[in-house]
């Protein structure tokens, strides 16, 4: 869990503060002035912002909008004293969680801090909406009795519950993104975002910003800061699909996510530490992409620690009536026409059919 930033130019008060959030169970920053607390968020990430509304220099408002600026998703609560009623007003309308006003009642400081780190939580699970499928993913369902898929399960659940990075091999249309999904949802992160990524999907010159962000300013039209996929995937599993498209230059970032578990936003200085597990998958050799020198010799060191080939539908044998079935199975009760079989010679027909494109 990210830290809770303290913002106090009071020093006894801070102190008594952070003991009682490190009570509630939160790890705390703390920073003696607004000005401190501006740079501390500039450079990292948090869960929410506690802050003073005055201070000497930088207000609790100047706080608040940097905050904003930096992650709108993260909720700012600001201490008031008797007497600034409306300039937390003013706040509220600026985008601030709520206020407390001094003295403190820590139990209803306990119960807004709770709920504020609720709020952040939806927001981030609504961004991430946006990038999913409308329904939220159980255990994701994969189909086929062959023993080639039945091994692949197998070492899927081996790998899921460490934190390795995992290549997947196959060609397109063998499910990879399936097993991508199975891997997050038997790993200790099931409860986190998974984020997918098609590297193949996205122009070149697009790529960088989509998987890393941008910061407010990098380029013509960027008027605020956009939170990249890998932001997105923060505590989580950020799958990459098609690795071998991914430009040479975003391949050096990613190894150092790999490395350090920290990266750039595009026109930003500041580094963003990140917690996230990364899964990859390709339809290619990625040792002759090495070879070809369109692919860093470095990175497939990194991605390839665990491979795991996932098999063609062509060689999985009778799996092909299986996933038949299940398709005849899903549509007939969706256009509620019960009762549908494949005939023999359709199911004669399925078996000796090369399944070029596979599922």
């Amino acid at each position: 869990m990210e830290p809770l930033l303290l913002v106090e130019d009071k020093s006894e008060l801070r102190g008594m503060l952070r003991k009682a959030l490190e009570r509630f169970g939160y790890d705390v920053d703390e920073a003696a002035d607004g000005s401190a607390a501006i740079q501390k968020i500039r450079q990292r990430r948090y869960l929410l912002v506690l802050s003073d509304l005055k201070m000497p220099g930088a207000s609790g408002l100047d706080v608040l909008r940097e905050t904003k600026q930096a992650d709108a998703t993260i909720p700012v609560l600001l201490l008031t004293a008797y007497g600034s009623i409306d300039e937390a007003v003013t706040a509220m309308k600026e985008g601030a969680f709520d206020f407390l006003q001094k003295p403190i009642d820590l139990d209803h400081l306990k119960l807004l801090v709770q709920r504020a780190a609720r709020e952040q939580e939806l927001l981030r699970e609504n961004l991430l909406l946006r990038e999913e499928y409308t329904a939220r993913y159980g255990l994701p369902r994969i189909i086929g009795e062959h023993a080639s898929i039945r091994e692949a399960g197998q070492q899927i659940q081996r790998v899921a519950i460490t934190d390795s990075t995992v290549l997947l091999l196959g060609e397109s249309g063998t499910g990879k993104e399936l097993f991508a999904r199975a891997i997050h949802h038997l790993s200790q992160r099931r409860d986190h975002p998974f984020v997918a990524l098609n590297c193949a999907a996205i122009p070149e010159g697009l790529v960088e910003n989509e998987l890393f962000g941008h910061e407010r300013g990098a380029f013509t039209g960027a008027g605020a800061r956009k939170i990249g996929k890998l932001d997105l995937a923060h505590r989580g599993t950020l799958f990459l699909d098609e690795i071998a498209e991914l430009p040479l230059p975003s391949q050096a970032k990613l190894l150092r996510v790999l490395e350090e578990k920290r990266f750039d936003r595009v026109g930003g200085t500041q580094l963003v530490e990140v917690d996230a597990r990364i899964v990859v998958a390709t339809n290619r050799d990625l040792r002759r992409a090495v070879e070809a020198k369109v692919f860093r010799e470095d990175l497939y060191f990194r991605v390839s620690t665990v491979p795991i080939t996932i098999p063609p539908l062509r060689e999985r044998g009778d799996d092909v009536l299986l996933l038949a079935d299940h398709f005849l199975d899903k549509f007939s009760r969706e256009f509620r026409k019960a009762g549908l079989r494949l005939a023999p010679a359709a199911r004669e027909r399925f078996l000796n059919y090369p399944w070029p494109r596979n599922v």
